[in-house]
């Protein structure tokens, strides 16, 4: 037997968008399960994320602390954010992320590692891109807002947070993913080895 998640859609007999807001939306669909019942389900519609877990040469992962309201804590992050253009190229977008919140570019991207956030309620996908060679970007800083006012920068090596993670210390998803795909790919066939930074991806499809 393969192991490898596969694409399938069931029948949906009727579908309502009761709330849409400025960047995600909430859909009711009316699905019909393999004995013929039908069942309810309400799920957010989310445009996608891309991630990116920056590795100086140091060992040590470029990490951001920032206030997240629904869990009411501030998180200890990856620098991460919305694939706000339908189509767009994640990669591009995973640069600009990184640039406007570490101020930071990289010469050497990878695709570390594609994952649904929650898909039991959310359609969300992200890519977590794996980027090396850092160096401090050109040009001015972007212009926080928001929660982004209060932000924290630190380079933090990367045991340091295996070790928060298995300690239940730290709790961003993408974080832990990608600080655990990290090591994974180090202990298997090496960051070389990992997909190219415009590999397909067909939960978001995109242009190169």
């Amino acid at each position: 037997m393969t192991i490898k998640d596969t694409r399938e859609e069931w029948e949906i007999r009727a579908t309502d968008t009761p709330f849409v807001g400025n960047k995600t939306s909430v859909r009711t669909d009316d699905v019909v399960m393999p004995d013929g019942t039908v069942v309810r389900r309400d799920y957010q519609v989310h445009p996608g994320s891309v991630a990116v877990l920056a590795l100086d040469d140091a060992g040590r992962v470029l990490v951001l602390r920032q206030y997240r309201h629904p869990v009411r804590q501030k998180l200890w992050e990856i620098p991460a954010g919305l694939l706000d253009v339908p189509g767009e190229n994640p990669l591009h977008a995973a640069q600009r992320e990184l640039y406007e919140e570490a101020h930071v570019k990289a010469e050497d991207w990878r695709v570390l590692t594609d994952v649904y956030t929650t898909p039991g309620g959310c359609d969300e996908a992200v890519r977590i891109f794996l980027a090396r060679e850092l160096s401090e970007a050109d040009g001015e800083r972007f212009e926080a807002e928001h929660e982004e006012i209060d932000l924290e920068l630190a380079r933090v090596p990367l045991q340091e947070l295996v070790r928060g993670i298995l300690a239940g210390e730290l709790h961003n998803n993408c974080l832990v993913v990608g600080v655990l795909s990290l090591v994974a790919a180090q202990q298997g066939d090496g960051l070389d080895a990992l997909r190219p930074a415009q590999a397909p991806w067909p939960a978001r499809p995109f242009e190169i």
